[in-house]
């Protein structure tokens, strides 16, 4: 087979993202789809919208070959950590190429670009470091300082599929130079665009802010058709739709009643930042007014937020640091052909495939399954609730056959 990767989110999975699939699969020459997916909190620090089986369930429906789990002591992390992570992993499983969206859109642009900064690295961190220290937070001093170097600049990295894609491009180089880089131009709509496209393919954000003002049916074409009835079919079953506004009362207590020195031992809990949150934790009203009374020029939102997500799941530094090389690989679905590929990954991987979770490998996924029940803890409903902190021990890998070219569970 040729195993084509992808890195995804798929919160929720949509026309863009269906888009992407199928691209990826065209520009490589590609047989197989591997998605490796971030779990239960995502890249900017934030909880997603439905349980990762379910968003594996819909990428499965939609074309998605297999899909694995990103651990979350890389779905967590600022872009350069996140993609070395996926990298690294979709390496693993033996891809060939690796398929990502860019606002730029032309391959080309991106390896002269770290040729540029292997040019010029020096140069670059001295320049980025002046930027921080005059309160720019890292994304925006990494792209300012890039644009200074080229003069006109080559590619805008304050475009954010831009800046992890370029970050894809220097985990490329450095880990898996046998992988073959390739983008597709993001279309339609900007990553953060607030509102639906009239193109139907819409961005996250927008779809989100949909489902959340309660008008489902109004993103019923802004998604495939099996992620519309897999997402009524959640809602109707007593699903819960996760934000950071669930978690608010967890958090202030947590901000409440922990020490400062507790604090201190959390990931990215850094500079003191912990008397801010603790101070704005004593006045505010919501989780948006919290967040209004923290963010600063150099602690952005994101920011912020992927501190909260080590808060609420209690992830030290410690932790976080003893675990910086991908370690397994957590299959959460496959395709019949997945299944096909999964086999003979198996006599060669350099890894454990995990499929199912037991005592045996529970250690080794403490912090994914520690992540998993703090997701839970958003839950209202007590039977729900119960059952997603379970999941992780009692829901298998998802297997979807193809019936007529379409996937069924």
């Amino acid at each position: 087979m040729n195993p084509v990767g992808i890195v995804v989110e798929y919160n929720p999975f949509h026309n863009g993202h269906l888009f992407h699939a199928s691209e990826s699969l065209k520009k490589s020459d590609g047989d197989l789809l591997i998605a490796v997916m971030s779990g239960s909190f995502l890249q900017r620090g934030e909880p997603a919208i439905v349980p990762k089986h379910l968003r594996a369930e819909m990428a499965l429906s939609a074309g998605v070959d297999l899909v694995f789990e990103l651990p979350y002591v890389f779905a967590t992390q600022h872009a350069s950590i996140f993609a070395e992570g996926a990298i690294r992993l979709l390496k693993h499983v033996g891809c060939n190429a690796v398929c990502f969206g860019s606002e730029d859109g032309n391959i080309q642009a991106f390896t002269n670009l770290l040729q540029l900064e292997q040019a010029n690295n020096k140069e670059l961190n001295l320049k980025i470091k002046e930027l921080m220290k005059e309160g720019y937070s890292y994304p925006a001093a990494a792209a300012e300082s890039y644009n200074q170097l080229t003069d006109s600049s080559t590619m805008d990295l304050s475009r954010p599929n831009n800046m992890l894609g370029y970050q894809y491009i220097k985990a490329i180089h450095e880990f898996a130079p046998d992988i073959q880089p390739l983008t597709i131009e993001r279309t339609q709509s900007d990553y953060h665009d607030p509102e639906l496209h009239a193109s139907k393919i819409s961005s996250a954000t927008s779809i989100r802010k949909q489902i959340f003002s309660g008008s489902v049916h109004s993103i019923e074409e802004h998604i495939p058709p099996s992620t519309f009835s897999l997402l009524k079919l959640f809602i109707n079953n007593g699903g819960e739709l996760m934000n950071w506004a669930a978690y608010w009362p967890v958090l202030q207590h947590r901000l409440l009643t922990a020490s400062t020195d507790e604090l201190q031992q959390l990931y990215e809990m850094e500079e003191g930042i912990e008397h801010r949150l603790k101070h704005a934790a004593i006045e505010a009203e919501s989780f948006h007014d919290f967040m209004e009374k923290v963010k600063t020029k150099r602690y952005t939102w994101t920011r912020i937020q992927r501190i909260l997500t080590h808060l609420i799941t209690n992830t030290t530094k410690e932790e976080m640091r003893s675990q910086q090389d991908p370690s397994y690989l957590r299959l959460l679905g496959m395709t019949e052909k997945g299944r096909e590929h999964l086999r003979s990954l198996k006599k060669t991987c350099e890894i454990p495939i995990i499929a199912n979770v037991n005592q045996s490998v529970a250690s080794k996924l403490s912090t994914d399954l520690k992540a998993s029940r703090a997701y839970a803890s958003g839950y209202t409903n007590a039977n729900e609730k119960r059952k997603l902190i379970q999941s992780d021990y009692l829901r298998p890998p998802l297997y979807h056959k193809k019936t007529n070219g379409n996937h069924q569970g």
